[in-house]
């Protein structure tokens, strides 16, 4: 049996298995600070997948010019790059998400996810597989964005999608799904840090238990049929 993975396992890697926020644990300031609104989770995973694929398809592209001594510059320099693009073209085409995102839209130059991924999987692999890494990892931020967002904006402001229209203009002015009813009090708690820290960590043991649950039901299995073959 070969020991390359499918393009399909390469592709949904990101979204559970090795889901970059609640596994590997990586770029947890912007999940944090942009998960207040879902609509702001969504925004902030899409400029982040894109810069993702692209950063991933250059720096494979180049992996075997690319002096090993300065990698890590020479990634930094492909990947704001990207950053500059995804920056001009959110603040021409959608300014509300730009003024909602404010400096963590420019900081995906540093995030420790798009770092990593092209250090542990585009500088080694090819250039189509180091696309489809970037766009599952892209799609599993954006993911654990939204439903963060979702989590903390139902509880914490009763609302839903606020915001939607600044990434989608033709949505009404204002738009937003009203959850819980306006004679509940929310817990605002849930839009501040320690609401993003209970949430996360939720989420995160949820994750944990999802992937390791059949791993350990593989490995009970055996031991129950040789059990039942002993008895």
């Amino acid at each position: 049996m070969s020991k390359n993975p499918s393009k399909l396992k390469i592709l949904t890697n990101g979204i559970l298995n090795e889901n970059p926020v609640l596994r590997l644990v990586l770029g947890t300031c912007p999940t944090l600070a942009t998960s207040t609104m879902a609509s702001n989770g969504i925004g902030m995973g899409l400029a982040a997948t894109f810069v993702l694929v692209c950063s991933n398809i250059v720096i494979s592209a180049l992996r075997k010019v690319i002096p090993d001594q300065v990698r890590i510059p020479c990634y930094i320099t492909v990947i704001a790059g990207f950053v500059s693009v995804v920056q001009m073209l959110v603040k021409a085409f959608v300014p509300a998400l730009d003024s909602s995102l404010g400096v963590y839209l420019p900081l995906i130059v540093v995030n420790c996810i798009i770092l990593g991924r092209a250090e542990m999987f585009a500088s080694k692999n090819g250039v189509f597989d180091s696309a489809l890494d970037g766009l599952g990892m892209g799609i599993g931020f954006t993911i654990t964005l939204t439903l963060m967002g979702t989590i903390r904006e139902i509880l914490g402001s009763g609302t839903w999608m606020s915001g939607l229209d600044g990434l989608f203009p033709f949505l009404p002015e204002g738009f937003a799904i009203q959850v819980l009813p306006e004679s509940i009090d929310p817990f605002t708690i849930m839009t501040s840090a320690p609401g993003g820290f209970f949430v996360f960590g939720v989420m995160m043991a949820a994750a944990t238990w999802l992937t390791t649950r059949p791993k350990k039901e593989k490995a009970s299995a055996p031991a129950e049929t040789a059990e039942g073959g002993n008895a």
